[in-house]
């Protein structure tokens, strides 16, 4: 297994913050002129901490490429936070896992009711789509691009990708399901946006074809050990435990890595997967301490 590089963690705080600010522009640039009705709740939804994890993978990826830090790849990878976050949304409500709680407050349809907070998240998915579309431009890519780039984060988001996987989770909800099983339903559910958002950061890195391949296979890998590294944590945790929601998986009757591998398995398993996402990259000759990092990060986290 290998180590998180020196100065990982500080690299990490450092990119949260980028991220944090440019999404704060972005919401006041995007949601100007939306009435408050609509735009609180999803200010609300975006704004309410978590990792940054997904745009944190967009911008290692972008900047793999050699070029330098630049707001409007900043901005753009917001839009990746932004889709996460409707995701969040809707997992929370009645009709689906029903959390009264996120990240140590009130989840968006207890402090909104539940229909601002579903018209919400169903207008942040367009507006995320926006904001690729609207960064990208500014970045100079053509409008046959912008397309393509739209396009992409649309299967990732949709029925193909975490849609489909949310529901393949609901349905498996109070029954045995194999491991196999299991994988289909996490690399589309979680695994898909993580994926995407690698792919994207080389898209708009404009790296070239070997490397967005290899940025492909890393994200997918990473994606899958996200999830499970999420499983061994809400097993470690409880449901009672603050960092965490009150309700957990197993009080869902959710099927989890831990529950069908044992807890040992699934470490192993996400051990395995951060390694061979590592040596995906290097495979393809690509050296970068922030992306080797960030999947150490995904498998040694403590939330």
């Amino acid at each position: 297994m290998n180590d998180t590089p020196e100065g990982f963690e500080e690299y990490l705080a450092r990119t949260r913050e980028r991220v944090n600010r440019a999404l704060a522009e972005v919401l006041d640039d995007y949601l100007d002129g939306v009435d408050d009705w609509l735009a609180a709740p999803i200010r609300y939804a975006c704004e309410g901490g978590g990792k940054r994890f997904r745009p944190i993978v967009f911008l290692a990826s972008y900047e793999m490429s050699g070029r330098p830090p630049h707001k409007r790849a900043e901005r753009l990878a917001s839009a990746l936070e932004i889709v996460h976050s409707y995701s969040l949304v809707h997992d929370d409500l009645p009709c689906m896992d029903d959390d009264d709680w996120r990240r140590g407050r009130a989840t968006c349809h207890r402090a909104f009711g539940s229909e601002r907070a579903t018209l919400a998240a169903a207008a942040m998915v367009p507006l995320a789509s926006w904001v690729i579309a609207g960064e990208a431009s500014a970045l100079g890519f053509e409008s046959g691009e912008v397309a393509e780039l739209v396009q992409e984060l649309s299967e990732a988001a949709g029925p193909s990708g975490m849609v489909g996987g949310q529901l393949l989770d609901l349905v498996s909800e109070g029954r045995r399901v194999t491991g196999e099983e299991l994988g289909v339903i996490h690399r589309r559910k979680t695994g898909a946006l993580i994926r995407e958002s690698a792919r994207l950061g080389g898209r708009v890195g404009r790296v070239e074809p070997h490397h967005l391949e290899a940025l492909t296979v890393y994200g997918g890998k990473v994606g899958f050990a996200f999830q499970i590294a999420d499983d061994i944590l809400d097993e470690a945790a409880g449901p009672d435990a603050a960092a965490r929601d009150p309700r957990s998986d197993s009080e869902l009757e959710k099927a989890t890595y831990p529950g069908v591998y044992g807890t040992e398995g699934a470490r192993a398993m996400a051990r395995r997967l951060a390694d061979e996402a590592i040596a995906a990259l290097r495979e393809a000759g690509i050296h970068s301490a922030n992306l080797e990092g960030l999947a150490v990060h995904v498998i040694e986290r403590e939330s």
